[in-house]
């Protein structure tokens, strides 16, 4: 149960990006990323895993849900039951998930930084699937992981009090 001592919040503002969509898409995107993934990794266990609420969610797994969406979109990963992306493994330690969350993230940056062109479809390894254009991975992108990033906010002040970005 979190203390009902008030912590200092620490808030990181919205990134000041250079006036490109590009940039302005991308720098919210990594603003949201490192967010979530501060939420998550100094997290203790068990509450990390534990679920504080009726469905089912936690830290942890919203953490491991993301990294199969960025393979996903701009790696070109197949998921099979997005219901159990939601679920980390139980021998995965919070370490883990967050690397693997880091790794997945460092990756799709390297494909988006080969991507000039917003409009243009984003580059997938699977053949025969209609791959959405850049523009909209990444706007599809920023909403998925802000509306994570706001469960995990909850999730979070719900484990140990902490709050902020």
């Amino acid at each position: 149960m979190p203390s009902t001592t008030r912590r200092k919040r620490r808030d990181t503002p919205p990134p000041r990006t250079a006036s490109s969509e590009t940039a302005v898409l991308r720098g919210f995107l990594d603003y949201l990323r490192t967010s979530i993934a501060a939420k998550v990794e100094d997290a203790p266990e068990p509450q990390v895993r534990t679920a504080a609420v009726p469905s089912g969610t936690n830290l942890l797994g919203l953490l491991n849900h993301l990294t199969h969406v960025e393979r996903a979109l701009f790696l070109g990963d197949e998921v099979t039951d997005w219901q159990a992306t939601f679920v980390a493994a139980p021998s995965d330690s919070v370490a883990e998930v967050v690397t693997r969350y880091r790794e997945a993230v460092e990756r799709a940056n390297a494909m988006l930084d080969g991507c000039a062109d917003l409009g243009a479809p984003v580059p997938r390894p699977r053949p025969g699937k209609p791959a959405p254009s850049v523009r909209w991975a990444l706007t599809h992108m920023i909403e998925e992981t802000g509306r994570h990033a706001g469960h995990a906010d909850i999730l979070r002040e719900l484990v140990d009090g902490a709050t902020g970005r």
